[in-house]
């Protein structure tokens, strides 16, 4: 049977599609700006550079020569205790856990998509209530666009890698950038562009202490997709002369670049029109529709737009989220595609519905344990302890368990020698202690 493989454009689109999610167009800007600006930048590319590019070429090394699931790269690559190293392949369940809340976050998006064609709250109280009201009352809203992120990504993972996942990221990510650059351009003609600047680029070293530091880190970490297996099983399907290094440095410009101007973007209206920024849901399901409301007619257009591309975002780090599961009972167990699509979609669709009934007040009492309540202990546990974990296990594997000269015989000629001893240094003895302080800084240990 032939394995279905990328076209090399296909796997930058999909991997960086992987990358490229929610969290760039909101969660990188606000961070920027309250973490010392232009210093807090500065760090966070360096971060990039040291630690997240050496996980995100590790997790790219073992899908490329592993060419199977997770749990079968990394048992074969393993040169001893094979069926030790093979439960790390088990990060692919990372992914579906992330998915259980994720695929609810891009339900509420299709909504907003409906609601900016239709009445865009007048202001932020109203846009307040408006989200309020969907989050704690409105559960058949919710249970309805949930069944549609289910459909829809379910639809798509069952055509496969070039069918499905290659197709949807061949016409979403340029239409995204496109989506992007274009309300980033109007954004450049406002006076608030200058503002916008200031606040994400102006250095401030005031602001820069260890706590800024392991933030940079953690952020370079999760924006690149890594520890979820999604890269490892999309690099599996690689073409075979790909060039490792070279297609990283491509997703990790495109993933920063992405991030830098929309956030531009985004600042810029909120200053022109009076508003300030805000942290995650309330900057997007609050602020943002508020001002493209006070736009007027324009702000309609943009508003559907914005929407629209975060819809985007969403739905190609979507199925990046579920697509290693996928191939795990594919490879091992020998599911057809369509069981296996199926089925992981109904674990995902399942338990967002469990996702959905935790936040809404009838339900929150019975479905809170501690602190969280399940949405929020999913989110806890996916972000704060799975996947720097799994990066943390990737680094030691490539670094300490995998033959050196295997390593070399294919990145060091893509590196050159002297950036090779420079990543493999990074990944030995920078980037296992930086993950292990993010793991302590995370878990609320320091």
């Amino acid at each position: 049977m032939k394995i279905a493989r990328f076209s090399r454009i296909g796997f930058i689109l999909a991997a960086s599609g992987s990358a490229v999610g929610l969290g760039n167009i909101w969660k990188f800007p606000y961070i920027a700006g309250e973490s010392g600006g232009g210093a807090f930048v500065l760090i966070y590319l360096v971060t990039v550079l040291l630690i997240g590019f050496s996980i995100l070429i590790s997790e790219m090394f073992i899908g490329y020569i592993g060419r199977k699931d997770g749990v079968s790269c990394f048992e074969s690559l393993a040169p001893k205790h094979k069926n030790l190293w093979k439960l790390t392949g088990f990060q692919s369940v990372t992914g579906l856990l992330i998915m259980t809340f994720y695929s609810v976050v891009i339900g509420w998006i299709f909504n907003y998509i409906v609601t900016s064609v239709t009445s865009l709250p007048t202001s932020i109280q109203e846009a307040e209530s408006t989200f309020t009201t969907m989050l704690h009352s409105n559960i058949l809203t919710q249970f309805f666009y949930h069944t549609l992120t289910f459909l829809i990504i379910t639809y798509i993972l069952t055509k496969g890698i070039k069918g499905g996942i290659q197709r949807l990221n061949l016409l979403l990510m340029p239409t995204l950038m496109i989506i992007i650059v274009g309300m980033f351009a109007y954004a450049t003609t406002l006076d608030a562009f200058s503002q916008s600047v200031e606040f994400m680029f102006a250095p401030n070293w005031d602001k820069i202490n260890s706590r800024v530091f392991i933030t940079a880190i953690g952020h370079a970490f999760f924006t690149l997709s890594l520890g979820m297996g999604a890269i490892l099983t999309y690099s599996a399907s690689m073409p075979k002369d790909s060039n490792l290094v070279q297609n990283a440095l491509w997703i990790t410009f495109l993933d920063t670049l992405i991030a830098i101007v929309a956030g531009l973007m985004l600042f810029t209206f909120l200053y022109e029109y009076g508003s300030s920024p805000a942290k995650g849901p309330g900057l997007v399901f609050i602020s943002l529709p508020t001002v493209f409301y006070e736009m007027g007619i324009i702000g309609n257009f943009f508003a559907v737009l914005f929407f629209i591309s975060l819809a985007f975002a969403g739905l190609t780090s979507a199925v990046s989220l579920v697509e290693p599961m996928i191939e795990y009972f594919i490879d091992r167990f020998k599911w057809s595609r369509l069981k296996a699509s199926i089925s992981m979609g109904l674990f995902f669709y399942l338990f967002g519905i469990v996702a959905i009934l935790s936040n809404a007040d009838a339900y929150k009492e019975l479905l809170s344990f501690g602190s969280r309540n399940f949405f929020d202990w999913m989110d806890y546990i996916t972000a704060s302890i799975l996947l720097p974990l799994a990066g943390l296990i990737m680094a030691l594997f490539i670094g300490y368990r995998v033959e050196k000269q295997r390593v070399e015989s294919v990145l060091k000629h893509q590196f050159g020698a002297v950036a090779f001893k420079v990543w493999y240094f990074s990944l030995r003895y920078i980037t296992p202690v930086a993950m292990i302080l993010l793991l302590l800084s995370l878990m609320e240990i320091i």
